[in-house]
């Protein structure tokens, strides 16, 4: 495809309540989408991270200069979807800046062909099992409170974050409350593997995993914690890329792999990490990054895929804004159902996005 303008539209969008993590609390998204006009259709992409370096080294500010002087460069003025990756390999790191090039260049260049990306990805379901996200709370009566909700919107997996002091009593509150609901734990690189003897104590509860306790460049820690605590652990941050999948399974570092697309550098090595996983016997599921729905869509179509096999973090659109940019998706008797669209199958609306954004950045523009 011939690229003749690429733009960059920063956006901030308020939550509908406050998210909390082990790194920090979130009231906005704040981040930017990415608009690549081709000759013959045009792609959108979302970047997943925040203003700040916290969840990840990537952050907005830095995502959108190494756009503008190291990556659309080198993609310009002529290019496929599945070039993107070998042609910015040389550039050290910047998964998530790659992902969103990627994928609005993955975008037009489906739309071209009218096909959806989930028929691309290999998709074999038209919906998929919706789980939730709850962030730290103030109390665990908050925390009940949330949880019931959720519950009674219909979301079929909670998963509660967690950090040290608030990990075994709020996860026993929960269990204690809920019975047998079908419950994860987050812990976003919180502890050390020092923590082993507390994290045991989490083995009674029951949960489906316990989702990157330690740093994210300690696979060792990880394989040897996998040794001392039952609950099967789940490899996140550590997961940049199907190459590091394999080594972690090889090193019995996990049980579980959660597949961001966008920490991976796109759905293409999202769709290899699936495989090399499969192939092991290893489930995945799709975790998420509060997208706005231009992000959620092509999630939805990823946690399509067979090896998806857990409810991943898909929830409706109004689990974190009031109004979306594009048309809300909605939890339907706890699923989430895939986008059938051309491409990543939505479209920001016009009138929203114009609301929500903050500033317009052309990266390029054909002479």
């Amino acid at each position: 495809m011939k690229i003749e303008r690429v733009e960059l539209l920063h956006v901030a969008i308020p939550l509908v309540s406050p998210f909390r993590t082990s790194f920090g609390t979130m009231t906005t998204k704040d981040t930017f989408l990415l608009r690549v006009v081709t000759d013959s259709a045009e792609g959108w992409s979302e970047f997943a991270a925040d203003p700040a370096p916290l969840y990840c080294s990537e952050f907005v500010g830095a995502a959108e200069l190494v756009l503008d002087q190291h990556l659309v460069p080198r993609v310009t003025p002529e290019v496929t979807a599945a070039e993107v990756q070998p042609r910015t390999h040389a550039i050290k790191g910047h998964e998530l800046a790659k992902a969103a090039l990627e994928t609005a260049i993955l975008d037009a260049e489906l739309r071209s062909y009218g096909m959806p990306i989930g028929t691309f990805l290999g998709a074999t379901a038209d919906r998929v099992p919706a789980g939730v996200s709850v962030g730290i709370k103030n109390s665990i009566p908050e925390l009940i409170s949330d949880v019931e909700g959720y519950l009674a919107e219909g979301y079929a997996r909670i998963k509660l974050k967690i950090e040290p002091g608030w990990d075994v009593e709020p996860v026993r509150a929960v269990r204690e409350r809920f019975g047998d609901v079908l419950l994860q734990v987050d812990a976003n690189t919180a502890y050390t593997l020092a923590d082993a003897e507390h994290l045991r104590r989490l083995d009674e509860f029951d949960l489906l995993l316990m989702e990157q306790p330690l740093e994210e460049d300690d696979i060792r820690g990880h394989a040897l914690l996998a040794q001392r605590v039952r609950t099967p652990i789940c490899l996140d941050e550590s997961i940049t890329s199907a190459k590091d999948a394999a080594t972690a399974i090889a090193l019995d570092a996990c049980r579980v792999i959660n597949i961001k697309p966008a920490r991976v550098g796109g759905y293409l090595e999202a769709r290899r990490i699936h495989d090399v996983a499969v192939a092991h016997g290893i489930p995945v599921w799709c975790g998420g990054m509060l997208e706005t729905g231009v992000g959620r869509g092509p999630n939805l179509a990823l946690a399509a895929l067979p090896g998806f096999v857990l409810p991943g973090d898909v929830s409706a659109s109004r689990r974190y804004f009031a109004e979306d940019v594009t048309e809300p998706f909605e939890l339907r008797d706890g699923f989430m159902h895939v986008p059938t669209g051309p491409g990543i199958g939505v479209d920001p609306i016009p009138e929203t996005l114009k609301r929500f954004t903050t500033a317009t950045r052309v990266l390029y523009a054909k002479d």
